[in-house]
């Protein structure tokens, strides 16, 4: 295999007439300033290169897929409604496609990795990797080709790049998909509002389903905590970047923890055995439009998820993570915990058109 909000999305501010523009996040105050690399600072014309980038299927071998219009779709946050992605070429993959939901915080980019935490080379593992097939480019100089004769990217590339006497090339456009991608900022659901004050945001059933998710109890907060619901995050003011992975009890197929063969997970790479089973616990922000559930889409709703937690993982393993020791949830309080999964819901960033085809 090749390894290769608030609605406002960001404003440029300038102080001084010589200073070079600052990228403004316009966060709400329960929400941290994203990382951004230092060789790859944001600008409004990176972000515009990056939304044309994103959403062109020239990116793909057979010119069929783009970023967005299968594995990463707006209305699903950035996610697939398919268990499994699917690559240009009708290759079906063993994982679900991650949702790209605030994935400028994102400390680690895949379910199974960890190393991968930058989003300009991690970009280039569906571009180009063999194994699976996702957009299947067969090299550099077939897609730079492309993208130069295209009327609109050289003007683009040079609006974004103007001190490069090169624009056209393959690290600027993976820097300025992955500028693109940090601006996907979902900060405006009912939960959000009720952080600022709205108390009459979220439901009764709503507040008390909030009491039970942040409880001992449930334990849910342990791996989906902190203002973005992951426990894999990276922000300003961090001294070291959050990462974890879980073994959430989903197989057991040797009664010792076994997962199925072609995918087991953090093992895969550090061939540690503790490692067996082991994924990142993603982002539950907009967690109600992102079915299938689980790395391998296995659990079609969220209630099927929450019964998975509740029994203490569908597998009885001494894998799983000590975090998932089963609960016991009434019918009404099963209704509460959904309908505050349901709130974290941001109706506003699903449909923002400036995060849609600008084709």
């Amino acid at each position: 295999m090749k390894r290769w909000g608030w609605l406002i999305v960001g404003v440029l501010v300038v102080s001084g007439c010589k200073s070079e523009p600052q990228w403004k996040w316009n966060l709400p105050s329960h929400f941290p300033e994203p990382n951004v690399p230092i060789d790859n600072p944001m600008s409004a014309a990176k972000v515009e290169l990056g939304r044309f980038l994103f959403y062109d299927t020239k990116l793909s071998n057979n010119q069929t897929m783009s970023c967005g219009s299968i594995c990463h779709r707006q209305e699903t946050g950035f996610a697939s409604n398919r268990r499994g992605a699917v690559g240009s070429t009708g290759e079906h993959h063993r994982r679900n496609s991650m949702g790209l939901t605030n994935i400028a915080y994102a400390s680690r980019l895949t379910w199974a990795h960890p190393l991968t935490d930058s989003l300009e080379t991690q970009l280039l593992v569906p571009l180009f990797g063999e194994d699976p097939i996702e957009l299947g480019m067969p090299s550099e100089d077939v897609l730079l080709k492309r993208l130069q004769a295209d009327a609109r990217y050289p003007k683009l590339f040079k609006k974004a790049f103007p001190k490069e006497d090169t624009a056209i090339s393959t690290k600027n456009m993976a820097k300025a998909i992955a500028a693109f991608e940090r601006t996907f900022l979902s900060v405006n659901s009912p939960y959000d509002k009720f952080l600022q004050g709205k108390t009459d945001a979220l439901s009764a059933s709503a507040h008390r389903g909030m009491t039970l998710f942040f409880s001992e109890r449930l334990e849910c907060f342990h791996c989906h905590g902190g203002f973005n619901f992951s426990n894999s995050v990276n922000h300003v003011g961090l001294v070291d970047a959050e990462r974890a992975f879980h073994n959430t009890g989903l197989y057991n197929e040797d009664g010792k923890g076994a997962y199925p063969k072609d995918d087991r997970g953090l093992l895969e790479l550090t061939e540690q055995a503790r490692d067996m089973g082991k994924f990142k616990a993603p982002t539950l922000r907009n967690i109600s439009v992102t079915a299938p559930y689980m790395h391998d889409g296995s659990l079609p709703t969220l209630s099927h998820v929450l019964d998975h937690y509740a029994a203490g993982g569908r597998a009885e393993s001494p894998l799983t993570d000590a975090f998932i020791p089963g609960f016991i949830l009434s019918e009404t309080e099963k209704a509460d915990v959904l309908a505050f999964l349901e709130s974290l819901t941001d109706p506003s960033f699903l449909t923002d058109p400036r995060f849609s085809n600008p084709h």
